[in-house]
């Protein structure tokens, strides 16, 4: 495919001109209340999604998704429903316009048929209610926030170039759902987008980042074993001096090695989506532009204090797994060394008796290549003394008994030059065929 240069554009490349606009920011303006839902589905529920979210456009009168869509907006007269498919997870965010009685009184999650929200496939993960209020309807003092939020708990910041004040406690209501009240003190509707989007980013990394915090715990016990395993092994290595004894310490590094890459193909995905997460939420944290309010902790400063000790241990834990990888791949490797090197050994000691045993053997045949030189002299002498008798009767030789002991020397040059012969052809024959 060509442009209008004439200049042949690569196949993705009007993919990824639309990526950056795949998903936009929402224009928003108080009054609004907004629910989020984070669905964890793994990796292959888009299809479902798909199929329910298109059961509700149909009860809706609405056109549904394509099959293939990763998001859709959905709109009516009363609500807004955004979905959006990410890796892991999904997310369905409800915007209604319009004041409530008080903040989080009427919330837009309300104005979804209650029928429909069950059946949302995957497992809720994160549920959380923003408020956004004009400031003059709500009064932004700590104590009458206390309304709404736990006091003990309260955090709060001015952000967005102090356009709006927001406050959280980041504990969950009876229902469920986390809650966050953004002031409006002078945004405009794009800041007001981004700032909400924020927020719901924020909590949904955060909860997909924790994710591994359990597992982290849960393996803590193991990945210690095996690090005490392989110090055991280590201790044993310094001591070990049988051939057998190493076979078996190699056989048993061996295993430990195979436990820890089985622990690490089931953690490796999890513990490095929440190193991604984290550095996610710390982006997301920073883009708020917060400052200070006195007498409550900013947003960040709840994170770094709560959210940071659980990510450090998560990411402490792959660190662990990974050098402890290491340790088990170099001491096999060592200890292999060992073991080739005492094969070694007894190889050049096997050579050497063999060559000794060769020697031998060439010593041997030496002594009987002369026994044989004597052995076929003896032979051809005796027959030679048969003929000589022959000829000795019939006239032809006058004395036999003479004539025999004068091949004597004869016969056993010849015998021995001979056997010299046939084992020197052997010998090159040997040679040539090696």
């Amino acid at each position: 495919m060509a442009d209008q240069t004439g200049i042949a554009a690569h196949p993705l490349r009007n993919t990824l001109l639309n990526e950056a606009h795949a998903r936009p920011f929402e224009s928003l303006s108080a009054p609004l209340r907004v629910s989020h839902l984070v669905m964890h589905t793994g990796t292959s529920g888009r299809r479902d999604e798909v199929e329910h979210m298109s059961a509700l456009c149909e009860r809706l009168q609405v056109d549904p998704p394509n099959a293939e869509a990763g998001h859709f907006v959905l709109e009516t007269a009363q609500f807004r429903l955004r979905w959006e498919r990410h890796t892991e997870f999904s997310t369905y965010t409800i915007f209604v316009n319009g004041a409530e009685p008080e903040p989080f009184a009427d919330t837009a999650i309300q104005s979804l048929p209650s029928s429909w929200l069950p059946g949302l496939p995957g497992e809720l993960l994160a549920a959380m209610h923003v408020s956004l209020v004009p400031a003059a309807s709500v009064e932004a003092s700590i104590d009458s926030l206390g309304r709404y939020f736990h006091a003990d708990s309260l955090a709060g910041s001015e952000c967005a170039g102090r356009a709006a004040s927001v406050w959280t406690d980041f504990l969950a209501d009876q229902s469920g759902f986390l809650r966050f009240l953004v002031i409006d003190d002078s945004l405009n509707a794009m800041q007001a987008g981004r700032l909400v989007q924020r927020l719901l980013e924020i909590e949904t990394y955060r909860f997909m980042a924790l994710l591994s915090f359990p597992l982290a715990r849960e393996r803590s016990a193991d990945i210690t074993d095996m690090e005490t395993q392989l110090g055991t092994l280590m201790d044993r290595l310094a001591t070990v001096a049988e051939l057998a004894d190493e076979r078996d310490l190699l056989t048993a590094l061996s295993d430990l090695s195979a436990r820890v890459e089985r622990q690490m193909a089931q953690t490796n995905f999890r513990f490095s989506a929440t190193a991604a997460y984290g550095t996610l939420v710390r982006r997301r944290l920073n883009a708020l532009r917060e400052h200070r309010i006195e007498g409550v902790s900013t947003l960040d400063e709840f994170m770094e204090r709560r959210l940071a000790p659980a990510l450090d241990t998560c990411v402490h834990m792959g660190d662990r797994l990974q050098r402890l990888s290491q340790r088990v791949s170099r001491a096999a490797n060592l200890l292999r060394t060992r073991v080739d090197v005492a094969l070694e050994a007894q190889n050049r000691d096997l050579l050497d008796s063999m060559n000794r045993r060769a020697s031998l053997q060439l010593r041997l045949q030496e002594t009987v290549e002369g026994l044989s030189v004597v052995i076929l002299s003896y032979y051809v002498v005796s027959l030679v003394g048969y003929a000589m008798q022959g000829l000795e009767r019939i006239g032809f030789m006058p004395n036999a008994d003479i004539a025999t002991a004068l091949s004597i020397p004869v016969v056993v040059v010849a015998v021995a030059v001979g056997v010299r012969v046939v084992r020197g052809r052997v010998i090159r024959s040997d040679a040539n065929a090696g």
